[in-house]
């Protein structure tokens, strides 16, 4: 489907790609990563025929589709189903001629195609398109002029997956969803017929879609089967065995260049040190692969005041007087982690606001720890950024009296070092505007942290370091995330925001992912024929039961014979002789691997047939 050969890509005068290969087969779905600034996304546009190499070829077939999301959100009047729908070109323009035209043959030839590209499923396939990214019905024939950009976002990637092209690019596509869109768009990803070419720091997203990884790293691109953690380790053996291969090599170097010191002036000896010095010459040197920075971040805490920090008693809050919450009855202590759940629009970033003071309660009581000061990260303020102004000057609106060396310091807890701290917002990063409003929110030394989305645009090494901070944080910590491994390493509280109520939930993220998975119709409903009181009869119970209970013996057997096969394989390489044989041990990592996703398969079908069983037998 895609060939790079021998590429080289400039931009601005900075080399990107240097001679870097890739190939991509149809119907392969790929993750691109790297760290910010090395290339991705002009990578991606190379691809879209945006930009062109300074050197090599990039081929497709002839005639192949390419979909890569505009940089502009679309906007006006149009509705977000009516947008989707004329992303269809084709589609858009038969139709357009079926209603010009009163000539009967031609007519019947619009029809025909018509019905070739499945015109009339079209908008049923739209609209569940968007609703899986989480529109409403009612937002559906919105105008999108009343959507903010993210939301508008929504949906341009709605209208690149509704077209369904030959080859997908997608950039970071989970950075304007919620948790609950994000989980809907990695399931039709992993079905996605065509061919995929992923940018993402999403390591969950990266695990479960791609089936190879593409590295992109000293302006070359290297790739490896597998998702996310199998990239990992064997980029970490490959830089092991490079570096081990690379110290025999220098050593073998040093031997030939003493022989050539020692006997170039004897005649006797000329010839073989000769012979030593084209072999010396001869010699590729082993790829160095240097060392990439660590990205550190550190959150700076004031004293933490005893518990609670703040209590909600039958408190409500909302809008010109309309309440989105209410009857909120909570408490949060110094030594908690909450993530927030819940579809956008049910009201996680107005608790948010409540709770960082930034909106007032319409009735109940708030009741705050005395000096308790709040660190706030919404989404809207890598936008608010004073373009012109660089780190220093953003800090220094805030804290007027502190030194600028004291200013530099606390931009450096977040990696904005040295002239990156003296440069203009407008020509920073997506990541290093994230990394100034991360250290913006700091300045008052805060003892609760509320953070809403605040992983957006940073890369994978960026995110580790969060979680690292977070965790070495003394205070309290209110996440908003779609990332799931963020929420997981930091958070172990879960409250789900759903139907105007903040509640504990008492799941894990597994169970609120399969919720909303069965929730949007991705796991198909066995429902059995009913009476007119909607109870089966005992006859019909029993019929439908019987290939219930058969499937669940065969799911339960399927999961034994992989579990064993599991057993034997970590037995195997459990002995230390194995290791002698690296492609063996490849081999059987790489079936641990995919035992490990069918055993997760086999597991869910089992319980699912359980669970039908019980509902049915239930009479439920």
């Amino acid at each position: 489907m895609l060939t790079l050969e021998d590429v080289t890509l400039r931009i601005g005068g900075r080399v990107l790609l240097r001679h870097a290969n890739l190939r991509l087969a149809a119907g392969q779905r790929m993750g691109l990563v790297g760290r910010n600034g090395t290339g991705k996304t002009s990578l991606l546009r190379l691809i879209a025929g945006e930009l062109q190499a300074d050197a090599g070829d990039v081929r497709l077939p002839r005639g192949a589709r390419i979909g890569f999301v505009a940089q502009e959100a679309p906007g006006g009047g149009t509705t977000p189903l009516e947008a989707v729908l004329a992303a269809d070109r084709e589609r858009h323009d038969l139709l357009a001629r079926a209603g010009r035209t009163g000539e009967a043959a031609e007519i019947a030839e619009i029809h025909t195609r018509l019905a070739e590209i499945g015109a009339e499923a079209a908008p049923a396939r739209a609209a569940r398109i968007l609703r899986g990214l989480g529109f409403s019905e009612q937002d559906l024939d919105r105008p999108l002029e009343r959507f903010s950009g993210g939301w508008r976002m929504r949906v341009a990637l709605a209208s690149l997956l509704f077209l369904e092209p030959d080859l997908l690019l997608l950039d970071e596509p989970t950075n304007h969803l919620d948790l609950e869109a994000a989980a809907w768009l990695e399931e039709h990803l992993r079905r996605y017929p065509r061919t995929l070419l992923l940018v993402s720091h999403d390591r969950d997203l990266l695990n479960r879609v791609p089936d190879r990884i593409c590295h992109l790293e000293g302006r070359a691109l290297t790739v490896y089967a597998g998702g996310y953690d199998r990239f990992v380790e064997a980029r970490a053996a490959r830089r092991l065995g490079l570096a081990r291969l690379r110290e025999k090599q220098e050593a073998r170097r040093r031997h030939l260049q003493a022989f050539v010191d020692r006997f170039r002036a004897k005649a006797t000896k000329a010839r073989q040190a000769q012979s030593r010095l084209k072999m010396l010459a001869r010699m590729t040197p082993v790829e160095e692969l240097l060392p990439e920075p660590e990205v550190r971040f550190a959150f700076p805490a004031g004293r933490i005041p005893p518990p609670p920090l703040l209590t909600m008693e039958r408190l409500a809050v909302g809008y010109d007087g309309t309440p989105v919450l209410s009857g909120l009855d909570l408490r949060i202590d110094p030594d908690d982690r909450i993530a927030l759940l819940g579809a956008n629009g049910n009201g996680k970033s107005t608790f948010a606001a409540l709770v960082a003071g930034r909106l007032e309660p319409l009735s109940g009581t708030l009741t705050r720890a005395a000096g308790l000061r709040v660190g706030y990260f919404a989404q809207h303020q890598i936008e608010d950024l004073d373009p012109d102004a660089d780190g220093i000057t953003h800090l220094a609106r805030l804290l007027p009296a502190e030194p600028e060396v004291r200013l530099r310091a606390r931009l450096g807890r977040f990696g904005l070092v040295q002239e990156k701290a003296e440069t203009p917002a407008r020509h920073l990063s997506g990541g290093e505007k994230t990394r100034l409003c991360l250290a913006r929110m700091t300045v008052r030394d805060p003892q609760l942290l509320i953070l809403d989305e605040p992983t957006n645009h940073l890369d994978i090494d960026s995110r580790e370091a969060l979680v690292g901070a977070l965790n070495a944080f003394p205070g309290a910590i209110l996440l908003i995330s779609h990332d799931r491994h963020l929420v997981e390493l930091v958070c172990d509280r879960l409250w789900l925001v759903a139907g105007g109520r903040v509640a504990p939930y008492e799941g894990d993220l597994d169970d609120y992912r399969r919720s909303l998975l069965e929730d949007r119709g991705e796991r198909r409903r066995r429902q059995p024929t009913a009476t007119g009181n909607g109870r089966p009869r005992p006859r019909q119970r029993r019929a439908a039961l019987a290939p219930l209970r058969r499937r669940a013996r065969e799911a339960e057997r399927r999961c034994e014979m992989l579990a064993a096969r599991r057993e034997a394989i970590t037995a195997r390489l459990a002995d230390p002789g194995i290791y002698a044989n690296g492609t063996e041990v490849a081999a059987l990592r790489r079936e641990l691997a995919d035992l490990e996703e069918e055993i997760e398969a086999a597991e869910a079908a089992w319980l699912e047939a359980e669970e039908a069983i019980e509902r049915l037998a239930g009479g439920g």
